[in-house]
Parts: C-alpha cells; structure tokens; sequence
C-alpha cells in the first residue's frame, strides 16, 4: 500500500519537471500562466479545475513579483513545474537577493497583497509555499499543491 507523498512503483505519466526562462517584462506574467496551463494539459496531469485555477493565479503572482521587484537586477526569471502523483509544485527565481513577506491586508492599497494571496490560495488548497534563498545570492518562491482539492 502506498502511503501520502511516498513514490509510488511505477511513474505516472506525467510526471516530471519542467523549466523555462522568461524576460523580467510585464508580457511574461500571461505567457507564464499560458504556458504551465499548456503543459498541465498536454501532460494529462488529473488536476482540479479549482486547484488549476488557484495555480494559475499563483505563477501569475510570483511572475508580476519577479518583473516589479526584480527586474532591475534579474532581467531574466525562471518559471518551474515539478509534477508528482498527488501533488504540483510551481516555483519562480530571480537572482534580486531581497525575500519578500506577505504584507497585511490594507483595503486601501491597491497592490502589494500578492504574496499574502499566494498563501491564502496555498493554504486553502491545503499546500504549502515559501521562499529560499539560491547558490548565487537570488531567490526561490515557490508553491505546491495537491492534486485534489483537500476536504
């Protein structure tokens, strides 16, 4: 019997990891999304249409982050998706060496909530997400979620 988050026998079909790089320009956030959208369906990974969703908005998130805050000393991004049996992990580097925190909800701003709403829909989704720092000096944010809506 396998157990939650152990590798099962055989692979899965679509699992793998994929990595792509970007210009840190405003015409990578929706190429991002169209592009791990793409790949999720020409791998056939069984995600729920909530789950996608909430994914989607979360490369969308960590790509605006990238180009707003970042471009000035990472002109590149990368986007990457690791694919398990139960899971989906999206993640976005750049090499700006600042970790950024989830600032608290002030309806008056008009930006600044996006990392907080990359938690809320990790959370909600019952995944998880952080940042890392990388070898070179820049940073890691990434998200994972589960295949299914947790109950």
């Amino acid at each position: 019997m396998e157990s939650r988050g152990s590798v099962p026998a055989h692979p899965v079909p679509y699992e793998g990891v994929w990595r792509f790089t970007a210009p840190a320009l405003d015409v990578s956030v929706p190429q991002a999304r169209h592009a791990v959208r793409d790949l999720i369906a020409r791998q056939g990974v069984p995600v729920e249409d909530d789950v996608l969703q909430g994914l989607l908005l979360i490369v969308s998130e960590l790509v605006t982050n990238a180009v707003r805050h970042a471009a000035l000393l990472s002109p590149e991004l990368a986007v990457e998706v690791a694919i398990g049996a139960e899971w989906i992990r999206v993640s976005v580097e750049d090499n700006h060496p600042y970790r950024p925190t989830a600032l608290v909800t002030d309806y008056a701003q008009t930006g600044g909530r996006g990392l907080l709403l990359v938690r809320e829909i990790t959370a909600e989704a019952g995944g998880t997400c952080d940042v890392e720092h990388t070898a070179g000096g820049g940073k890691i944010i990434w998200a994972a979620l589960p295949l299914k809506t947790q109950l």
